[in-house]
C-alpha cells in the first residue's frame, strides 16, 4: 500500500499534540541484511522523548539465531561482541512498553518498522505500527542536497555524527535531524509532520489553511518555499487565490516588493508567517507608494 492511499492517523493523542508535548519513540536498528523475513536485529536503540527529555531508553545488542556477520561490513558487530547479549525475546517487554503511546520516529523508517514487527512476531507478541513520522522524507522536504543519507545530512548540517551504523550513535544524530527540520518546517502538531510528503502531489492541511486565511485577510505573509533541486527561500507576498482542488493545490500571489505573480505548488510551501516587523513595515510603505490615496 502506497504511502498516499494510507487513512490519516487517528484523532486526538499523540498525533493531534504540539510535536513539542507529542510522546515521540526516535528508532535505530543495526540488522544481518535487508530481508525482514531472513535477517535478524543485532543492535537496537529506542529512546522515548517528550519535547526536549529523555523519559525512557532501551538500548542493547542482540543475539540472533542464525546468521550473525552478515552486515558485520557495515556496523562492526560480529559474533564474538553478540556472544553474551540476550535475545530479542528478552527485550520485547521493555520495547513494547517504550513504544505504548508513541509515536515512532525513524530514518528510512519503513525499514526499522518492518523489523521491529518481525521481532515481535518471533517473540510472541504483536505489535502495530499503522503510522510514524520518517525524518528521511523530512528531509527530502525541508533541504536541498544530493543525497540524504545520514552521513551526509550529518555532514551537510554539522550535526556530531558519532560511531556511524550503531544504533545508539544513530539515534542522536536523528534527534538532530529532526530538530534541523522541525525548525524549518514549523509543524503544528504531529499530525501535521506526518502530512508532509515528497513526490505524492500532496499538500499539508495546515499550510493550506493559512494560505486561505492570508488570501481572506489580504495581509502581507513571509511564505518559505522550496523550488525543486534549490535550497528553501522566503519572500513576502500578498496571496490572492488557493487552488486546492488540483493536482497538486496551487497557491496564487504576488511578490512585494515589485509585486511579480507566482503560482506555487502548496506542497512545496515550507511555513507560511506573519512577516517580521521590519518587513511589515516595508511593505506597507511599498503598498503607499503603489496607491496614492494611502
Amino acid at each position: 500500500m502506497s504511502r498516499a492511499s494510507v487513512p490519516p492517523p487517528p484523532a486526538g493523542a499523540p498525533w493531534d499534540l504540539p510535536v513539542g508535548e507529542a510522546p515521540l519513540a526516535f528508532v535505530d536498528l543495526e540488522m544481518t541484511g535487508l530481508d525482514a523475513a531472513l535477517d535478524r536485529v543485532v543492535e537496537v536503540c529506542i529512546e522515548r522523548y517528550v519535547g526536549g527529555e529523555r523519559t525512557a531508553s532501551v538500548c542493547s545488542l542482540v543475539r540472533p539465531t542464525g546468521r550473525v556477520d552478515g552486515a558485520a561490513h557495515v556496523h562492526k558487530i560480529d559474533a564474538a561482541a553478540l556472544d553474551a547479549a540476550p535475545e530479542f525475546a528478552e527485550i520485547a517487554p521493555a520495547v513494547s512498553a517504550i513504544l505504548d503511546g508513541a509515536i515512532l520516529v525513524a530514518h528510512a523508517a519503513e525499514w526499522d518498522v518492518r523489523f521491529l514487527i518481525m521481532e515481535m512476531a518471533r517473540a510472541q507478541k504483536t505489535l502495530e505500527i499503522s503510522h510514524y513520522i520518517d525524518t528521511l522524507v523530512l528531509a527530502r522536504r525541508a533541504f536541498a542536497l544530493r543525497s540524504y543519507s545520514l552521513d551526509a545530512l550529518c555532514v551537510h548540517l554539522q550535526i556530531d555524527r558519532g560511531q556511524a551504523h550503531r544504533a545508539a550513535s544513530d539515534v542522536l544524530a536523528m534527534r538532530g535531524l529532526f530538530d534541523r527540520a522541525i525548525a524549518i518546517l514549523a509543524p503544528k502538531s504531529a499530525r501535521d509532520l506526518w502530512e508532509v510528503r515528497v513526490a505524492e502531489k500532496s499538500a499539508r492541511h495546515v499550510i493550506i489553511g493559512a494560505c486561505e486565511a492570508a488570501v481572506k485577510s489580504a495581509e502581507t505573509v513571509l511564505l518559505t518555499y522550496r523550488p525543486s533541486r534549490r535550497a528553501p527561500e522566503s519572500w513576502l507576498m500578498v496571496l490572492t487565490e488557493v487552488s486546492a482542488d488540483l493536482d497538486p493545490p496551487r497557491v496564487i500571489g504576488y511578490q512585494l516588493p515589485g509585486r511579480g505573480r507566482r503560482e506555487l505548488r502548496a506542497d512545496r510551501i515550507l511555513r507560511v508567517d506573519p512577516p517580521p516587523g521590519e518587513a511589515r513595515a516595508a511593505a506597507e510603505r511599498v503598498d503607499a507608494l503603489k496607491d496614492p490615496t494611502q
